[in-house]
């Protein structure tokens, strides 16, 4: 990667955010990816052993964080033989912009027998899909994509794409697949709730559920639900990768003006 991290880290081992993940409700703010982001990649480098997965990730996001260095703060909730959990704070310029619980669980055989799963994601590869507008990126270059159907906020088509992610979560770190997921989940919220007249919710929340880490750099989006009441939004993805499902992300999501 070549374009400018999200993160760079100093001598202290805080995050200094770069203006390469500021998000579209405030020019000095950060965009929630990057709070689930890194929250799930230091659960993960700090937690995470081969004979667990971390099945369930869910992040509350109750502050919008500046460009102020970030820490992230852990503690371990339950560590069992089974079932561990581990709660992980986002702490941005002192003050707490979101926190993560992850539940990782350990490797075992499935059980005898058959059960039902959807049928298979029958979509093009990323690689036979041609570059939106000449290959650039969303949001000035934080990602890329590969439309498959129904464009963003379009109604009347399944809405279904490709991520794949152009930059270091932190310079220098490798962005593993599970990280390059968790980060990548956030997507699920405008995916699924942007209407004809654009995004209007701001998610609170994400929780990505993984049964196996995706095996290449794209993720697979597939909207499969979308309700609203009062304001109040739900949303929800199907997540795969090129060989297949991975899981799924959902999230809560409260109506937003954006800022002038």
């Amino acid at each position: 990667m070549t374009n400018e991290p999200f993160f760079r880290k100093d001598a202290q081992g805080r995050f200094l955010p770069t203006r390469a993940g500021v998000g579209p409700w405030s020019q000095d703010s950060l965009h929630g990816r990057l709070i689930i982001g890194l929250l799930g990649a230091e659960i993960e480098r700090q937690f995470r052993t081969p004979e667990y997965m971390p099945a369930r990730l869910t992040v509350d996001m109750y502050r919008l964080p500046d460009l102020s260095p970030v820490e992230v703060v852990t503690r371990v909730v339950k560590d069992g033989y089974r079932i561990k959990v581990v709660d992980a704070e986002f702490i941005s310029g002192g003050q707490s912009a979101g926190r993560a619980t992850c539940q990782l669980l350990r490797r075992t055989e499935n059980p005898p027998g058959t059960v039902w799963t959807p049928e298979p994601w029958d979509v093009p590869k990323p690689a036979d899909i041609v570059p939106p507008d000449g290959g650039r990126g969303a949001m000035g270059g934080m990602w890329t994509i590969r439309p498959i159907s129904g464009g963003f906020g379009e109604p009347g088509m399944p809405r279904r794409l490709w991520m794949a992610e152009v930059r270091e979560l932190v310079e220098g770190e490798t962005f593993t697949p599970y990280a390059r997921v968790a980060t990548a989940a956030d997507f699920a919220s405008p995916f699924a709730n942007a209407g004809d007249q654009g995004l209007g919710y701001i998610n609170s929340d994400l929780t990505l559920y993984l049964h196996r880490d995706p095996v290449s750099e794209w993720v697979g989006f597939d909207v499969i639900n979308h309700g609203a009441s009062d304001g109040i939004a739900v949303g929800e993805c199907l997540v795969y990768d090129e060989q297949g499902p991975i899981g799924s992300a959902s999230c809560t999501a409260l109506a937003q003006k954006r800022k002038a």
